[in-house]
């Protein structure tokens, strides 16, 4: 019994090995403009938020997200993964959050990489770490109090200075 569980072990894991190298085949090198740390020029943003860009190597996890919005609050978590560069990937996001005015809050770096970005009204954390089989995961977890950037509190009362 042992025996016939490690043939269908190995069998799997032989499929899995031929179809990772045929689609690695079968891909074709993409024309980019470079930027900071080799990764190519934006090709889409976080969501529909314009004011956080994303890699083109990045892919967007669906089941790894969740957004949320009401009348007063927008957020979410966003996940994305791709074979970039850990280090490469954090600069990008530092150079890209600040290109559109995000102000770096803080960060720390271990085995993972925390970056945390403030505006007035908007924070996003982001979170860079090493996934599965040589695959980068970038989750942000955003959040937009709608109503301070429209001067009210979130019971829609007007914020007098």
């Amino acid at each position: 019994m042992k025996e016939h569980n490690g043939i269908k072990l190995l069998v799997f894991l032989g499929l899995v090995l031929s179809l990772t190298l045929a689609g690695c085949a079968a891909t074709k090198p993409k024309e980019s403009i470079e930027v900071s740390g080799g990764l190519p020029q934006v090709t889409g943003f976080a969501d529909d938020i314009t004011d956080i860009s994303m890699p083109a190597e990045l892919k967007w996890d669906r089941r790894g997200s969740l957004g949320i919005k009401t009348e007063s609050f927008r957020g979410g978590i966003w996940r994305y993964r791709g074979r970039v560069e850990i280090l490469s990937l954090k600069d990008f996001m530092i150079s890209s959050m600040q290109g559109n005015n995000w102000r770096l809050a803080g960060e720390t770096t271990s085995k993972d990489i925390m970056l945390a970005f403030v505006k007035p009204n908007k924070t996003c954390m982001i979170f860079i770490t090493d996934g599965f089989l040589g695959r980068t995961e970038l989750t942000l977890y955003i959040t937009m109090d709608q109503t301070a950037a429209m001067g009210m509190n979130p019971f829609g009362e007007i914020v007098h200075p």
